[in-house]
């Protein structure tokens, strides 16, 4: 008997990334720190990459707790500036399943369930809610969710993100900082980064192992109606470590599961800890008049099936 074979896309994809900040008065500028390389695996594969900036600096590489690829920017020989532009272009080979099959151990997949003794060292801080005072709201809201969708941990999962894309409105912010999961719940609405944040805590407090994911979109309908909600800026997004399946990612913000439109460039305990681009200038915090970022996903080729 034959195994229908799964239906496969790939996508050649061009992500453009930049980042613009303007000062009243020159300035000189510390180090910076971008997260823009991408994790290369079995569906994503990197076929340039590019960092660039104005004033130049010198680069180097260096991989951080999590082993994500960071882009070090040195300005010391810069002359200082009112303006500062960062550019990251990168072309990637993109591959996604059409309908995704997760081989969740037998033991996992009814809730609640066990980690392996060997992974919960490795796991332990990644399960562990991040607040240091229970969260009773998100917690009641999540297990009242866990009630309504049974003991099946997938549709646990499932339901949990859809319900957030679903009862949530999206506002993109392009200030830092993180709602918390409470007021995201009271409010109805948040960005990308507030929507992940609330699914990793609403999980971690059944007990899952969760991490905060930052990266990009791809939308082919950007500016149409259909369109994707957390495209051209940076996105953020989910993914939950199961037995068996390993990390499934999950995008609360669009209600997506495992999806090719997602390029994944960092992965962490906390957002803090995986923030796209960061660093210094030396002067009056009033110097600092704003930043602007444009990020732009496009397809280099048309979708291929097969």
């Amino acid at each position: 008997m034959s195994v229908p074979k799964p239906s496969v896309s790939t996508d050649l994809l061009q992500v453009k990334h930049v980042t613009r900040y303007r000062y009243a008065k020159p300035v000189s500028f510390g180090p910076h720190r971008g997260m823009f390389r991408p994790h290369e695996s079995n569906d994503l594969r990197l076929t340039s990459f590019e960092v660039s900036a104005t004033p130049a600096a010198a680069q180097h590489w260096v991989h951080d707790v999590f082993s994500n690829s960071k882009t070090i920017l040195d300005f010391s020989a810069a002359p200082p500036s009112e303006t500062l532009e960062i550019t990251c272009t990168f072309n990637v080979v993109r591959s996604s399943v059409e309908v995704p099959v997760f081989p969740i151990a037998l033991s996992a997949q009814r809730y609640p369930f066990d980690y392996p003794k060997e992974q919960i060292p490795d796991l332990i801080a990644l399960i562990r809610p991040e607040y240091d005072h229970p969260e009773a709201a998100v917690n009641e809201w999540a297990n009242a969710l866990r009630r309504q969708a049974g003991d099946d941990t997938w549709t646990i999962l499932t339901m949990i993100n859809s319900t957030i894309y679903e009862t949530h409105v999206y506002k993109r912010r392009e200030e830092p900082g993180i709602q918390k999961p409470r007021e995201t719940l009271e409010r109805g609405e948040g960005s990308c980064r507030d929507f992940a944040i609330l699914m990793i805590e609403a999980v971690r407090q059944l007990g899952f192992a969760a991490r905060f994911v930052t990266g990009y979109l791809y939308d082919p309908l950007t500016d149409q109606p259909g369109g994707m909600q957390g495209s051209g800026a940076t996105h953020a997004w989910v993914q939950v470590f199961l037995p068996g399946a390993g990390w499934i990612e999950f995008d609360p913000t669009n209600g997506l599961i495992a999806s090719g439109n997602l390029i994944r460039t960092g992965v962490a305990r906390t957002p803090s800890q995986a923030v796209p681009l960061d660093g210094s200038f030396s002067g009056a915090a009033e110097d600092f008049l704003g930043m602007e970022v444009d990020v732009q996903v496009t397809a280099l080729a048309p979708t291929l099936k097969s």
